[in-house]
Parts: C-alpha cells; structure tokens; sequence
C-alpha cells in the first residue's frame, strides 16, 4: 500500500493531485506548523495580463507557532467576493467554467472560520469530480509521534502503507536511511507538468488546478497522470 502525505493547500496545483492519484492513502498534514508565504493560504490563476495571486488573509500576529488545523482567516477582508470574481472574470470563457460555477459560487457565499477546512472542502470537491479513489485522512486524527523523516515512518506504521511516496522537495532533508530500516519502500514522485490549452495566448505552467479544471474539465486526470 503507497502512502501520501501533505500539507492542505488553498486551490493547489495539478502537481498536488498527481501524488494523490499514484497514492492509495492521502494523509493531510494538519498538525504541522504553519509557514507565510507558502501555498497554504494562496495560489496563482491566470488573468490577461500574467498569474494572478488569489490570498486568503490569515490572522497570523502573535501565532507565529500556530499550526495548520488552527489558522484562523481573518474575514475582515472582503476577500470571497475578490476570489470569486476573479474567476469569473477571468475563466467565464473557458469551456468547463459553466460547470464549477455553482460550487465555487457555494463556497464564498459560505462563513469560513480556519483556512484548513477551506482548503480540505475545494480538495475533496475535485477528487470526487477527477474520480480518485484515494482514501483520505488526517495527521491530527492519527497523531503521529517524531518529526521530519521519523514522523512520516510513523504516519507510515499508522496506516500500515509498505510505499511512501514523497516529493521531489523532500529529497533535501529525508533521511532515506531510515525508511529502509524501517522496512519501507520511499519513492520520489516524477509529474511531468501537461501542456494544454489555457484561456490566454502561450503557455503559464504551475498555477491553480482550477486553471486546468476550467479549461479541459474530465480530461484533466488523464493530462495529471501524464497520458493525455
């Protein structure tokens, strides 16, 4: 059994979903400590003139340990109705749009309190619509013990997975020593990023998923897992 594991991002790219669709469990990393300036709490869209940040504003003054389960949006900020009419405006013309409207329409009129359950919603909506059959859970429910390398051993044990499958960003402090001790396979994910056809003029590789989604709709899973 192959193991995932990551952090919940807000509207994630195509790369996040490839380590989904190789995985036969996901595990979300909840309980891990939140970073600014990451892709927890924003991601890129493409607009007329170039990738266009969406944020999601946080409350972050005097939590700097906080963790991710326990980040707080601040809604101040009328940031819903900023998100959601950017993508109107700048996908309404793209050939899949008509059918994620509602949703998306659903999820800023809806009252968010932690950006985690955000994040976790929009996930979960587009695995249902890809068709991927991952079992899905979470750090925070299975609580595992150790940091870095022996924290994913654990999660690993926990689960009873014989494969972790990382990215390709962990291979500068994985201790793949200890994996193999451990009696586990550790495998390194390889996505090739799909080229398709976008809303604008060229080519902008690593935004949103939401890109893809809007542009190439059902056939997105076969451009993610690399047979499109």
């Amino acid at each position: 059994m192959k193991l995932s594991a990551h952090q919940p991002q807000y509207l994630p790219w195509p790369g996040f979903f490839h380590k989904l669709a190789q995985s036969d469990t996901f595990v979300f990393l909840d309980s891990v400590q939140y970073k600014k300036r990451e892709f927890q709490n924003r991601n890129k869209i493409l607009s007329a003139k170039g990738p266009l940040w969406l944020t999601v504003p946080v409350i972050t003054k005097g939590k700097y340990y906080q963790l991710i389960k326990d980040v707080e949006i601040d809604n101040s900020v009328n940031w819903k109705k900023d998100h959601f009419g950017s993508l109107r405006a700048n996908y309404s013309r793209a050939p899949y749009f008509k059918e994620h409207e509602a949703f998306f329409s659903s999820v800023y009129s809806k009252e968010w309190l932690k950006l985690a359950e955000l994040n976790v919603y929009i996930i979960m909506y587009i695995l249902n619509y890809l068709e991927l059959p991952v079992k899905v859970l979470f750090e925070s429910a299975l609580a595992p013990e150790g940091l870095k390398t022996a924290r994913l051993i654990e999660l690993c044990k926990k689960t009873h997975a014989s494969v972790y499958l990382s990215g390709q960003g962990a291979k500068d402090y994985l201790e793949e020593a200890g994996f193999k001790e451990a009696g586990l396979v550790l495998e390194y994910q390889q996505f090739e990023h799909p080229v398709y056809e976008q809303v604008f003029p060229g080519f902008v590789p690593r935004l949103s998923i939401l890109d893809l989604l809007f542009n190439k709709g059902k056939e997105s899973i076969k451009l993610i897992k690399g047979r499109g």
